[in-house]
């Protein structure tokens, strides 16, 4: 008696359904790589070598990368009690909370400017916490780390709460019966075993702070050698026909945004599929 074969069959169907995918694979790679390849061949070397050497230009970095990282281990700080929260208790309201966590991701982005512009400065909890706390958010750089905390934490607090999921709750199970806390089976058990999906939401957290734009200027605005970051940067040089310093600068983010995207997929990428 012959072996039967396990390898399936392919008709033409197969092949031409194969070919339809792997089409609309390629057209939307091919049209991301070009229009990079044309930012890349426009920009010229004096572009460039007003970028590496612009102090103005070089303090916008130095504030794009403190105030994300900074952001990014904020948004961390909350992210972890509360993915840990919304994955393994339920209680009242739990999923009108689930919802508003993701909201910020949904929404336009000029919303976070625009609500924190208004309630900082036409609410008496806003008028107070500036005039009388001496806590300046408005046209300061600490606005900076508010509007990006609020556009992007919702990134790492959902890639926890996934994280948090794909942990088998039987280990913390066993735990608690060998004689482990609630606390001790968190820490030993779920935190490790859900520690890469939380770096890659913080990894995405960073990337998405680090080129935020929108809420940045409506409610710091872009001065330069104050509240000036990357993003904003892109926007003044591109109003004053500076074009090809503009497109440098963006050349950088994109190839900052392919490290932290790259990065991710090393070290989590599974977390994130259900974001």
């Amino acid at each position: 008696m012959k072996a039967v074969a396990n390898t399936p069959v392919r008709g033409w169907r197969d092949r031409v359904f194969s070919a339809a995918v792997f089409f609309f694979v390629s057209v939307f790679i091919l049209l991301v790589l070009v229009l990079i390849v044309t930012d890349a061949l426009y920009v010229d070397r004096k572009a460039v070598a007003t970028v590496l050497s612009s102090k103005f230009i070089l303090h916008a970095l130095w504030m794009s990368i403190w105030t994300s990282l900074l952001t990014t281990l904020i948004a961390i700080v909350f992210a972890v009690p509360m993915g840990y929260a919304l994955s393994r208790f339920r209680f009242p309201g739990h999923v009108v909370a689930d919802a508003i966590v993701d909201l910020p991701i949904v929404f336009p982005p000029l919303v976070v400017g625009l609500t924190l512009l208004v309630f900082f400065s036409q609410t008496a909890l806003g008028r107070w916490i500036q005039e009388d706390l001496g806590l300046e958010f408005v046209f300061q750089p600490k606005g900076i780390v508010l509007c990006q905390f609020l556009s992007a934490a919702s990134f790492a607090i959902r890639s926890a709460k996934t994280a948090f999921d794909d942990v088998d709750r039987r280990y913390e199970n066993v735990a608690l019966t060998l004689g482990c806390t609630q606390w001790g089976g968190f820490r030993r058990v779920s935190l490790p075993l859900a520690r890469n999906g939380i770096i890659a939401g913080g990894i995405l957290t960073w990337a998405r702070a680090f080129g935020l734009f929108g809420p940045l200027m409506i409610f710091v605005g872009s001065f330069r050698g104050r509240t000036e970051v990357l993003s904003t940067t892109i926007f003044l040089e591109q109003s004053v026909g500076n074009l090809e310093v503009a497109l440098a600068i963006a050349l950088l983010l994109i190839f900052i945004a392919l490290i932290a995207v790259t990065a991710i997929r090393l070290v989590g990428g599974s977390a994130l599929v259900r974001l």
